[in-house]
């Protein structure tokens, strides 16, 4: 039996003011972020028109950081997801404009075609050992190619009614309603089980106050974004695809042995080497998963533009990985978290959806965007260095 620690005064003080504070900053910075193109719009930046349509737009982004995500983690990256998203789209749209498929089946072969050419660019890196950043970088261009190819370098339009709801549908008022009370629900049940488990093992526990308060304060923002987002048309269906994905993918890298495997090779890879973990076989998987994300990611895009041209999905890799560092996942490798990737997807969009309300020229977003990018990966290296 393991011997229970005694929480002394001192101890209950120094958990009860620890607070991580990389997260919170995030949190904080997004806040501050809407208050200022708030005022700066005259509110019109904070109007449940322009939320649903900031939701809409990140929707894509924040698909493909998920992925992103255990990719860096696992110690790689991956420079090919905006031409995979353009290539998967294309493909979906060729299949159903010129060739006549249902939206179920070129929805499944986009997806599927995806995961394919992930598990082409796994293989390079796992089992013949060239660099990620090489094999991702041809199939950047590669794959671009491609689209370009059979395409013949036109744009695809327009698509099926029931491929356009995709991204362009909303779900009904009760229904929203009812998933958020659901996720408020869930939220308190999973906080009660997280302070259960840490009694039964003799852990320290957190003073109630903090995590019933932390639910708290999160349940309040469900609530406040399902209203919000209900006083226009309802909750947009890629936000819901969003969170759907995100659920998984978190329980697939805390709650599975894959997922701490690839928080183990992108740790330490010999360590987790010497631990007997396949090494090889988990990037692959990795890979794969990040293709296929990326499938859907292309899939939402030529829903929600109701057309595939070939320079869709350009430059999205860069904005992929952005969202994740500014999340707080480290290009070190081996430290991510898929909320912070989402949070970040949510800040570079509003960045680009504030400044171009502002009427701010174009060149001022890169900029902005480039130098929150090289602050967030010192924040990460400094604070790396401190501890």
């Amino acid at each position: 039996m393991s011997e229970k620690v005694e929480a002394t005064p001192a101890k209950r003080l120094q958990v009860r003011f620890r607070f991580d504070l990389q997260s919170y900053a995030l949190i904080i910075a997004l806040i501050l972020l809407l208050l200022i193109f708030g005022i700066c719009t005259d509110g019109e930046f904070l109007s449940s028109r322009n939320v649903s349509n900031l939701f809409t737009q990140m929707s894509v982004v924040a698909v493909l950081a998920i992925g992103m995500t255990l990719v860096i983690v696992g110690g790689h990256i991956d420079l090919s997801v905006g031409s995979i998203v353009g290539l998967t789209g294309g493909v979906a749209a060729i299949l159903q404009v010129w060739f006549g498929w249902s939206t179920v089946a070129v929805v499944l072969v986009a997806i599927a075609a995806g995961a394919l050419l992930g598990a082409w660019q796994g293989w390079w890196v796992a089992y013949r050992a060239v660099p990620a950043f090489i094999v991702t970088l041809g199939g950047m261009l590669v794959f671009r190619g491609i689209l370009i190819g059979i395409s013949k370098g036109q744009t695809i339009a327009p698509l099926e009614d029931s491929f356009k709801l995709i991204a362009n549908s909303y779900l009904p008022y009760a229904l929203g309603y009812g998933l958020a009370g659901l996720a408020v629900v869930l939220l308190f049940m999973g906080t009660a089980r997280k302070r259960s488990r840490r009694q039964k093992v003799g852990l320290l526990p957190v003073p109630g106050w903090i995590d019933y308060g932390k639910a708290t304060l999160y349940s309040l923002l469900i609530c406040l974004i399902a209203y919000m987002l209900n006083r226009y048309y309802g909750i947009p269906l890629p936000l819901l695809i969003v969170v759907c994905l995100a659920a998984i993918v978190l329980f697939i890298s805390v709650k599975t042995s894959f997922g701490r495997y690839v928080y183990a090779i992108g740790g330490n890879v010999e360590a987790a080497l010497l631990s007997g973990i396949n090494i090889k076989r988990n990037v692959l998987y990795v890979f794969v998963l990040m293709g296929a994300l990326a499938g859907v990611a292309g899939v939402l895009l030529t829903s929600r533009l109701n057309a595939a041209s070939v320079s869709a999905g350009s430059n999205y890799e860069l904005d992929a990985i952005a969202a994740c560092v500014i999340g707080g996942t480290s290009l070190m490798g081996g430290k991510g978290n898929i909320v912070g990737a989402i949070i970040g997807a949510l800040i570079m969009a509003s960045i680009d959806n504030g400044m171009s309300m502002m009427n701010i020229e174009t060149f001022w977003q890169y900029i902005v965007k480039g130098l929150i990018l090289v602050v967030a990966v010192w924040i990460d290296i400094s604070s790396k260095r401190q501890a």
